[in-house]
């Protein structure tokens, strides 16, 4: 960088500290943005391989009764999750949210609510979620994927 002659020491001293501040701002602020489309995208690799299908958690609906996790109903515009029996571990992750990563780029978070209970019929890689999640994720009613989907989850 060429400095004019006429500009004191002092004076181009604090134009270049300046200088260099603004570029790493800029540079964080760049790198940020980066982060947070990859975040979008990541599949962790510790996350755990589920199937992912709906339920319905309000009174009334079709999901059954009351969570097990507190004893309320929610609302299907909640993101809410039940954990098959394994991955529920007796209510280890009740009122938690887990990580959900869909195979199509897209993740959201969601809060343990209830067990699906393998003893009834949930299969041992279940996650069942709300019509939220499933939104969340981009997968419209239309899509073939409504329903059951391959997915990754994590704590």
């Amino acid at each position: 960088m060429i400095l004019s002659a006429k500009m004191n020491k002092g004076t181009n001293h604090l134009s270049v500290v300046h200088f260099v501040a603004l570029l790493i701002v800029i540079l964080l602020a760049c790198s940020n943005v980066t982060l947070m489309v990859e975040a979008q995208k990541y599949k962790p690799n510790g996350g755990i391989k589920a199937m992912l299908t709906i339920n319905d958690f309000e009174k009334g609906g079709s999901g059954g009764g009351p969570s097990e996790c507190s004893g309320k109903y929610y609302d299907n515009s909640i993101p809410a999750v039940a954990l098959s029996t394994g991955w529920y571990s007796k209510g280890r992750h009740c009122l938690e949210n887990i990580n959900i990563y869909a195979n199509n780029g897209m993740s959201t978070q969601a809060m343990v609510v209830d067990e699906c209970d393998t003893s009834r019929g949930c299969k041992a890689n279940i996650v069942d979620a709300s019509e939220a999640v499933w939104k969340a994720l981009g997968v419209s009613e239309k899509d073939p994927k409504w329903g059951l989907m391959d997915i990754f989850w994590s704590d």
